[in-house]
């Protein structure tokens, strides 16, 4: 189980750098047509089925490369996005631009239903997923830019015939070694977004390293954080164990306390996904200090005329201090200075310098509903203006692992740029309602 779980995460959340595939092997185009597409998808999407006419693909021909790349796909939802059936760009971009991938990947299948559901639903229907390892060529093969020639991938990824399986909402099995956090149940009443916080102890006299971090989540959930404590926090304000801290009211005021402990928190981990399962690298680690526990912080979103309830699981797994090679050093590069006119689409970008040479293993980002756009670039140095991270999906951004690290040189640094898109007829600046904004890289380094 264990192993699924990882495959599903680095097939999902993670992607890694690939050295490129030797031209010599079969043409990947022509393997994927072939093994994939023709056994899979052919059977309904023929010439002169209903489903070819609806969807306008028939992909039982001998080549329907340019029916697919490049396209525009009919579903009239799809196209008003700005997706195309498969998009040529390549990468993150490629990827998110691609109508087949959000219509074939079942482990996204929660997002897809939920913010998409004028897309159809998924395929193969019925449930009929494809492998993780089919799933995971035609990943590759967008990624490398969909190319009709050339071997672009290695064949070997469909030797992976494990496939998704839905399951319900459900507590985790303790971890072996480490810690289980329990948040709730608790309610989040209707037509209302419901932030709180709540520190937790963890019973530790030593300083604790991390190497696995799973969270499992009732649906409906705009993000799970857990956070420590800087040490520059007061004694007198560092939070009772137990106690639910909310971030606002009932009638939507911002509670005071609650958002001046806030200034001294330090980001440890989470996810705005319901499901995570994540290993750090071999000799890599977190660490807990001994002075201080958790800050589980979560944010759910009730848009429904009934009360909704939320739950969180948490495994921290742990390893032994003289197993650890490099401590990593958690960061979020936030940037609060967000002015939004009314009407307008703007964007905003800020540089994060860097005093000493790091090594990036992780980065994602979070924003609100008003972002159209997220995008990191390498400032400065030979690789000035190289992409490391985009995406245009403020609810489900992607968490980005670099096996091995990226390394950003000192006097070199990280430029965040953001999009948004605020239709409204008042000004939007930076807060933390759904409707505020924010603009924030989170992950992790080590030096």
């Amino acid at each position: 189980m264990k192993s699924t779980l990882t495959f599903f995460f680095s097939l999902l959340l993670f992607i890694s750098c690939q050295d490129s595939v030797d031209d010599k092997g079969a043409v990947t185009w022509t393997v994927l047509q072939k093994d994939i597409l023709k056994p899979n998808c052919s059977n309904c999407h023929m010439a002169g089925s209903a489903i070819e006419r609806q969807s306008g693909l028939d992909l039982s021909s001998n080549d329907s490369y340019d029916s697919l790349v490049g396209a525009s796909p009919k579903n009239n939802a799809a196209n008003k996005d700005g997706l195309l059936i498969i998009s040529p760009e390549g990468g993150m971009k490629g990827l998110t631009k691609s109508y087949l991938w959000e219509k074939i990947n079942a482990y996204d299948q929660e997002h897809f239903l939920s913010d998409h559901p004028e897309y159809g639903q998924l395929m193969p229907p019925g449930g009929n997923f494809l492998s993780d390892g089919e799933l995971q060529f035609i990943r590759s093969w967008i990624e490398a830019g969909a190319p009709k020639s050339g071997n672009v991938v290695d064949e070997n990824l469909l030797l992976d015939t494990n496939k998704y399986e839905p399951k319900p909402f459900s507590k985790p099995e303790p971890p072996t070694s480490g810690l289980q956090l329990h948040l709730g149940p608790f309610e989040i009443q209707p037509n209302y977004e419901r932030e709180f916080f709540q520190y937790t102890e963890l019973n530790h006299t030593g300083d604790l390293y991390v190497n696995r971090i799973e969270i499992e989540m009732r649906p409906g959930s705009h993000h799970f954080l857990l956070y420590t404590f800087n040490e520059n926090i007061p004694q007198q304000i560092i939070p009772n164990y137990g106690e639910i801290r909310d971030l606002r009211d009932r009638y939507g005021a911002t509670n005071l306390s609650t958002l001046y402990t806030m200034q001294f928190h330090k980001f440890f981990g989470g996810t705005q996904w319901s499901r995570l399962d994540y290993v750090l690298p071999d000799g890599v680690a977190l660490k807990i200090p001994a002075k201080y526990g958790l800050d589980q912080n979560t944010h759910y979103v009730n848009r429904t005329d009934s009360t909704m309830i939320g739950e969180v699981y948490t495994n921290i797994h742990l390893i032994e201090q003289n197993n650890v090679k490099h401590v990593a050093q958690l960061f979020d590069f936030n940037n609060r200075d967000i002015y939004l006119p009314p009407k307008k689409i703007t964007t905003i970008q800020k540089v994060f310098r860097m005093d000493d040479t790091y090594y990036f293993g992780q980065v994602f980002s979070h924003a609100h509903e008003k972002m159209t756009e997220f995008l990191v670039e390498i400032d400065g140095g030979d690789r000035d203006g190289e992409v490391i991270y985009w995406t245009n999906d403020w609810e489900h951004p992607p968490i980005i692992n670099y096996n091995p690290p990226i390394i950003i040189n000192a006097g070199e640094g990280l430029r965040l740029k953001a999009t948004y898109d605020n239709p409204t007829n008042e000004p939007v600046g930076f807060g933390f309602k759904s409707t505020d904004e924010m603009m924030i890289l989170f992950g992790w380094y080590y030096k």
